[in-house]
């Protein structure tokens, strides 16, 4: 009777060291990995934008570009094509400007939606990775960014626009974006990559 009795007090005991240890790790934060989405600057949209905002958005952009690199994070290229109107992949138009300091091997995502997630393999791809903070630039700042933001959030990512780095048709309707959604500016990014590298 003494050794039953001493077997369910150690199953008790050892069953309770484990749901202790299980709740802590579903206490525990998430580590923040993050990654820099840019979204569909390429030639054949970028006559379409207001020049208030290319001149800056073009140079930010190129400064998170090089932010993210420095501090070995990754950078992810999205493209946007109709099936039917284009631009059409490999094309002039589709490219970026040559000014944009993304690399071939950047990850590439082709997108037909507004949303970058919608119908490709963005999500897998951020998945396989571990990716979970995602930070948007690019154009349009009321379109597919919006889109893409608010599919990230759909997806349970945390997501942020990144400040000056967006780009509409529209540079009064671009700052409404900046201010309803969740932005960070260079700075504050600064921090956040330097602080996730140690």
């Amino acid at each position: 009777m003494k050794k039953i009795v001493l077997l369910l007090l150690l199953l008790l005991v050892i069953s309770l060291t484990w749901l202790a240890a299980a709740d802590a790790e579903k206490a525990a934060p998430a580590k923040i990995k993050p990654v820099l989405l840019v979204i569909d600057i390429q030639n054949a949209y970028l006559p379409r934008m207001d020049e208030k905002d290319k001149k800056l958005g073009m140079e930010m952009i190129n400064y998170y570009i090089e932010l993210f690199r420095a501090k070995g994070f990754p950078v992810i290229r999205v493209y946007h094509t109709d099936p039917q109107r284009g631009p059409k992949p490999g094309s002039e138009e589709f490219e970026f400007p040559k000014t944009v300091a993304v690399k071939p091997d950047d990850p590439q995502i082709i997108k037909n939606y507004g949303s970058a997630f919608k119908k490709t393999e963005l999500d897998k791809l951020l998945k396989a990775k571990g990716y979970n903070a995602l930070f948007l630039c690019g154009l349009s700042a009321v379109g597919c960014v919006m889109a893409t933001y608010h599919g990230a959030m759909d997806l349970d990512y945390d997501v942020f626009m990144l400040k000056d780095a967006l780009i509409s048709h529209d540079a009064s309707l671009t700052k409404a974006v900046q201010d309803i959604c969740k932005t960070i500016d260079y700075s504050a990014m600064w921090l956040v990559l330097e602080s996730l590298r140690n």
